[in-house]
């Protein structure tokens, strides 16, 4: 058998055991778990054990009232839900593009064809 055969069927799934083992040794203590205990069964028992270590490991805790983002926050009913990153930043009209910030209410926003008007097609509507 060639050497790079060989190497190939041995260290490829020897290097993902390793990763999964790893990956549970770093991360077991964020969860409040023992680290070696799981990178051991993740390295021992073959993939089912990387999967029982994600199962078995603790959700993170998720505090809404800290959580800008979340639908009843104080700062989304204010209407500042930005992110930090963004603030300053000019704002975006429709599809993208640049957001007109004159308060110019009479042009048609979405730029409709000439002699298409939405509001003309509902009031015939209700007369019929």
């Amino acid at each position: 058998m060639d050497p790079i055969v060989a190497v190939i069927l041995a260290g490829v799934p020897l290097a993902w055991l390793v990763g999964f083992a790893a990956y549970a040794y770093l991360d077991a203590p964020n969860h409040g778990m023992d680290r070696r205990k799981w990178a051991l069964i993740c390295f021992f028992v073959p993939l089912f054990g990387f999967f029982a270590y994600l199962f078995e490991r603790g959700e993170r805790d998720y505090d809404p009232s800290e959580d800008p983002y979340a639908p009843e926050s104080d700062a989304r009913k204010a209407g500042l839900a930005v992110h930090e990153r963004r603030r300053g930043e000019k704002s975006l009209g429709p599809a993208g593009t640049e957001a007109d910030d004159d308060g110019d209410e009479t042009e048609d926003e979405w730029n409709d064809p000439d002699g298409i008007d939405i509001d003309d097609d509902r009031d015939r509507d209700e007369a019929d």
